[in-house]
Parts: C-alpha cells; sequence; structure tokens
C-alpha cells in the first residue's frame, strides 16, 4: 500500500515560500506586534514600586523576562540564497606530446635481466634458435621477450 502523506509535501513548502519572497511580503506584521507587547511589558516594569518588592523576589523577576524575551527574540533567520560562482572557462585541451615511435625486437635477456641478444621483429625464429643454443651451451637461465625500443632519429 502506499504511505499517504501527511500536510504538504516539502515541493509545496518551498513554493509558498518563494511566493512570499517575491511578493514582498514578509512577517513584519507579527514582528512589529510583538516588539509593541515587549515595549508594553517594558512601560509596566517601570511603573512597578520596586521598594514593595523584596530583592530576591525582583531578582527572580527580571530573570524570568529576559528568559520570556530570548525565547521571543530567537525568530528563526531565513535563510540566504548563496549565488553559485560562475565557473571558470575550462583551458584549451592541451595536445600531447606527439609520442617517440618506436620498433618492436625480439631480446634474450639472461638471469639478471640484462640484455643479452637482440633480433629484429621479422626474425623471430632466428631468436628462438639463438636462445635454445644458449640453454644447451652455458649453464644459467635465459628467457625470450617482445620488447619496444624508441627509433633513435
Amino acid at each position: 500500500m502506499a504511505k499517504k502523506r501527511r500536510g504538504p509535501s516539502r515541493l509545496d513548502l518551498r513554493r509558498q515560500y518563494e511566493a512570499l519572497e517575491a511578493s514582498g511580503q514578509e512577517d513584519d506584521d507579527e514582528l512589529d506586534e510583538e516588539a509593541d507587547e515587549a515595549e508594553d511589558l517594558d512601560e509596566d516594569i517601570d511603573d512597578l514600586d520596586d521598594e514593595d518588592l523584596e530583592d530576591e523576589d525582583l531578582e527572580d523577576e527580571e530573570e524570568a523576562e529576559e528568559e520570556e524575551f530570548e525565547d521571543e527574540d530567537e525568530v528563526p533567520k531565513k535563510k540566504k540564497k548563496k549565488k553559485k560562482a560562475k565557473a571558470a572557462p575550462k583551458p584549451a585541451a592541451k595536445r600531447p606530446a606527439r609520442e617517440e615511435r618506436r620498433r618492436a625486437v625480439w631480446v634474450i635477456f639472461d638471469n639478471t635481466n640484462k640484455r643479452v641478444e637482440t633480433f629484429p621483429f621479422q626474425q623471430r625464429a632466428a631468436a628462438e634458435a639463438a636462445l635454445a643454443r644458449r640453454l644447451e651451451e652455458k649453464k644459467g637461465h635465459y628467457y625470450l621477450n617482445l620488447v619496444k625500443d624508441p627509433i633513435g632519429e
């Protein structure tokens, strides 16, 4: 079953807020009424005869009034929309440096990864024959690998 929503959706509330903001009518009337009430209370307090009240009672009343006014003064502040800064224009794409030309060669390596012999790519059979000959003649490990070397121009 679908859940029923209670009250207006966030989108509806947002639209109402934007409509109020666009019309320029804010809750100024409510703020003025609260300010008038606060002034009236201040006048009433001043009119009281301080001599009739004990010092402790006066202090307790003042603290209670201050707490009451603090709560009333804390009107939720409206958040201002921050304008997004325009994105800096992207720099033109740089062309990568021209890649170095390479050629494929067959290389026989020894056990310490040192190059022993090099053969052009087309001469794989000759490279394999040389590898077999080395393995038979000398003790040690040798292997054949395809390597791309830069062409010196």
